[in-house]
């Protein structure tokens, strides 16, 4: 098994797919989970492995999802009684079953490197592509009339536009275009609305460029998402110092931790997209359906509950969930 289990999470890296690990560290009987036991969770949701049932899934699910999302790790701690304090890493939830117990469950969100597009096949181009292969980033080079020979060790060097497809939530584009299709290239970048867009021109040219955007209808607010001059001020000028300061900022950019009061919330539109998850109404802990001990059925329709702690007070005020 823990063959089969380490060879799933080597596919999952390999295929560039976010997904968490989650490890029971503690227990305290009649906990299910015990120390040594493992899952994988995918960003929809999907579990293999053991880590626990009842509250205890649908818990490490939730927080799974987050951890994820912030590409953090965190501990989560599962006990009757709450030690009152607030420990950084530390996520603490009241056990609800009847049945009682603790549990402490470690898990580490494992994420693919940053996806790098670079749109254009200039000398900065070139240096940016060539450092960030040691970086093992995913890399494509896009430009019209590109010399492949130019950019050796990219696999994925073409001529074709960019498309929004190409684009994911660990995606940074960079425009190395200088004085080629400038307008075109950061257009089809705002178009597929990247997390990190940036240019490489001096604060003049930027300008003009941005101008000629504003005729074709891009806003200011879309503009604004552009980082230009592109990388850290570090004085840089050969192209291979260029490179190394837009990579830094990508790293920046990617470590950066949110603003107070702006907190990311879990992405929970791939958990929403999968048919067998269920929102508790009560705790708002995700529940599979499918494998659900604890089911209502209130005015034609079905709630599923992770424990029967939750279930006993859907039971008391069932209209106060059902439309919370």
């Amino acid at each position: 098994m823990f063959k089969e289990f380490l060879q799933e999470a080597q596919n999952l890296y390999q295929d560039k797919e976010s997904f968490a690990l989650a490890f029971v560290v503690n227990r305290q009987i009649p906990s299910s989970g015990k120390p040594g036991d493992k899952a994988i969770i995918r960003k929809d949701g999907k579990i293999s492995g053991w880590i626990g049932g009842g509250c205890t899934r649908g818990i490490v699910l939730k927080e799974a999802s987050l951890a994820i999302e912030e590409g953090k790790p965190r501990l989560v701690r599962i006990s009757p009684q709450s030690s009152g304090e607030e420990v950084s890493g530390v996520k603490e939830y009241p056990m609800t079953c009847h049945s009682g117990g603790s549990v402490e469950i470690y898990i580490e969100p494992i994420l693919p490197r940053p996806h790098l597009i670079i749109l254009g096949k200039s000398h900065v181009a070139m240096a940016l592509a060539k450092i960030s292969q040691a970086m093992a980033y995913s890399l494509e080079v896009l430009a019209k009339g590109v010399d492949k020979s130019a950019f050796p060790g990219v696999e994925q060097v073409s001529e074709a536009d960019l498309r929004s497809e190409q684009v994911h939530a660990n995606t940074c584009i960079v425009v190395c275009t200088q004085g080629e299709n400038d307008e075109d290239a950061l257009e089809q970048a705002l178009l597929c609305k990247a997390p990190y867009i940036s240019f490489v021109a001096s604060r003049r040219k930027a300008h003009a460029v941005f101008n000629q955007l504003r005729k074709r209808g891009i806003t200011f607010d879309q503009l604004k998402q552009i980082k230009t001059p592109a990388g850290l001020k570090i004085n840089a000028k050969l192209p291979e110092e260029v490179a190394i300061s837009i990579l830094a900022e990508i790293i920046e950019f990617m470590r950066a931790e949110p603003e107070e009061g702006l907190i990311p919330q879990a992405d929970t539109s791939a958990l929403q997209a999968n048919p067998d998850l269920f929102v508790n109404p009560v705790c708002g802990i995700p529940v599979q359906k499918s494998t659900a001990k604890h089911v209502i059925e209130y005015e034609e329709k079905s709630y599923y509950f992770c424990c029967d702690g939750c279930k006993e007070s859907f039971e008391k005020e069932p209209a106060k969930y059902a439309f919370a």
